[in-house]
């Protein structure tokens, strides 16, 4: 039964779920949007500050038919949010064609550094020092969102920068833990780079998931 479940995982027709919630998007370009976001387990990138850590293995969250995925977020909203972990680890390809025969809206957050699979509307694309981002996600991503925890993430923000297609919108994040510190040098940055635009975590500020 287990490799017929393993199988099934393999090809996306069953994905490890973490949780799913209805919520207002936080950040980035969606944010105040009401969305129903599907938070897929399991991620090998590792990032220190990562507020989900619970989601890197992804033995820990039940493999679930996507079906059941799909049928619970065409009850609460026509934007869905698919996130992680990092949801690119296994194949978007079936849930993307299901929740599209919907006529839903998806988007994705991911560090992009597994293969671009699923059928998207907006690529939010959050690349990570450890795993670096596949070629073809710098091509497609709407969204280039930049956390900033530390002085070198500005360069490694430039470079990043350097690297996705002309219209990709571009942010500057907070990271949580560091806001007050950091908050002042993103605003002075922007102010001197005004390419780049301010992305807060403003979910965490209305204190909703």
């Amino acid at each position: 039964m287990k490799e017929e479940i393993q199988l099934l995982v393999d090809k996306g027709e069953m994905l490890p779920l973490m949780e799913e919630f209805y919520t207002i998007q936080g950040e980035g370009f969606h944010k105040g949007t009401a969305a129903y976001f599907v938070r897929i387990g399991g991620c090998d990138v590792g990032c220190h500050w990562c507020d989900v850590k619970e989601s890197w293995n992804a033995n820990l969250h039940p493999p679930t038919e996507i079906s059941k995925i799909v049928n619970n977020a065409k009850k609460y909203s026509n934007t869905i949010v698919i996130t992680g972990g990092e949801p690119l680890t296994w194949d978007m390809t079936a849930l993307t064609t299901q929740l599209k025969a919907e006529g839903l809206q998806i988007h994705i957050e991911t560090s992009g550094a597994y293969k671009l699979t699923g059928i998207w509307d907006w690529i939010c694309l959050s690349p990570k020092k450890m795993k670096l981002p596949t070629a073809e996600v710098y091509d497609k991503a709407q969204e280039l969102k930049m956390i900033i925890y530390n002085k070198d993430d500005f360069r490694f923000a430039e470079e990043q920068a350097a690297k996705v297609n002309k219209d990709c919108i571009l942010y500057l994040q907070p990271e949580w833990s560091k806001r007050e510190k950091v908050i002042p040098e993103i605003v002075e940055y922007v102010m001197k780079n005004p390419k780049w635009k301010v992305s807060l975590q403003t979910h965490k500020y209305l204190n909703i998931p």
